[in-house]
């Protein structure tokens, strides 16, 4: 069973519907123990970092995230929720994130005839053998949404990157912790695919 974190952010029933067509069970979830004895556990995200933050916390998320992360059980950030893996965004400078990962969230560079926020579909360089990417031939597309962009510190977990007025870390794993800037779920096949992948892992263990 796959549990999607439920913290009133959006964009959770796209998610749901992506995993029902891959032959799995999707649960759109705030209940802590259903979150702890899941197979795997999404986190999506759209909105304000500083918001999501103050919704996680309200429902205690943040800490069940944690456990989560502790338990080696596989957990997926999408668009926001990857950014909101990181310690803090230039979005809300007084807003802690979940700390789990090294890197900072920066606002899209302005560059002459790019809009921000930057949507619709960018190529990926693939790096550092992904495991979400794992038959998946070189430059997919995918598709993006978000005016904030990961600078992730260790450049060994970014496993995607993508250019759009700068070098965008698209996508990063550590351990049992994967996250993806782009939209998987909005992806086509590519992003099935991706999120295939992702259903297919075990669980980790921590030594």
């Amino acid at each position: 069973m796959v549990a999607i974190i439920d913290y009133d952010a959006g964009n959770l029933k796209s998610v749901e519907k992506a995993i029902d067509r891959l032959g799995s069970e999707a649960v759109i979830t705030r209940d802590i123990k259903t979150i702890l004895h899941a197979d795997h556990v999404v986190l999506p995200g759209v909105g304000s970092f500083g918001m999501a933050m103050e919704q996680l916390k309200k429902y205690d998320l943040h800490k069940v995230i944690g456990e989560v992360v502790q338990k080696g059980i596989p957990f997926l950030g999408i668009c926001l929720g990857l950014q909101l893996l990181f310690e803090s965004s230039e979005e809300c400078p007084d807003a802690e994130g979940l700390g789990i990962l090294r890197g900072k969230i920066i606002k899209i560079p302005e560059t002459s005839g790019l809009k921000i926020p930057h949507i619709g579909w960018n190529s990926l360089e693939l790096q550092n053998d992904g495991r979400l990417f794992e038959g998946i031939p070189a430059n997919p597309y995918v598709y993006f949404v978000h005016s904030y962009y990961l600078q992730a510190e260790d450049s060994g977990i970014v496993k995607a990157v993508t250019d759009y007025g700068t070098q965008i870390h698209a996508s990063v794993e550590s351990g049992n912790v994967f996250a993806c800037q782009f939209h998987p779920e909005k992806s086509s096949s590519v992003g099935l695919k991706i999120l295939d992948n992702f259903i297919r892992l075990h669980g980790f263990i921590h030594k």
